[in-house]
């Protein structure tokens, strides 16, 4: 398995890793999916015998806040640890910023994954301290 930077865009195999994991929003808009990953701030990709299983995308200023975007595993490559080592390593670059954002649908098993790398739910933050708002236009 290899994790490593994302070099260069192949929109056919990224489409298809975002179509395996049901994003079609991602999927249906190859065009926007391509600029999204050209304007975020990091991106990494875990391959297995040179197939793409994997990827994970920032966007972040680098010095205040880290939005992880993207976290994706094809579904045949699932609970083998790719997600932990995609997530750690698009994050490695910005162990020194102190506001690590996520925002995902809800799905039973995310909440223990994010977790067990250090996320809480706003809701679960210093006895209700915290409010995360979201806005979706159409």
């Amino acid at each position: 398995m290899a994790i490593e930077p994302f070099p260069v865009i192949d929109l056919p195999e990224v489409v298809a890793l975002y179509r395996s994991v049901g994003w079609t929003a991602y999927a249906d808009a190859p065009s926007v999916l391509e600029a999204a990953l050209r304007g975020s701030s990091r991106v990494v990709t875990a391959r297995r015998k040179g197939t793409l299983v994997g990827l994970a995308r920032v966007i972040s200023d680098g010095a205040t806040i880290c939005y992880l975007q993207d976290v994706l595993v094809h579904p045949d490559a699932r609970r083998i640890g790719i997600g932990r080592d995609l997530v750690e390593a698009v994050l490695r670059p910005y162990a020194h910023v102190r506001q690590k954002v996520l925002l995902t649908d809800y799905n039973l098993g995310q909440r223990g994954f994010y977790e067990s790398l250090g996320f809480s739910e706003t809701r679960d933050y210093a006895a209700g301290t915290l409010r995360a708002f979201v806005r979706f236009d159409s």
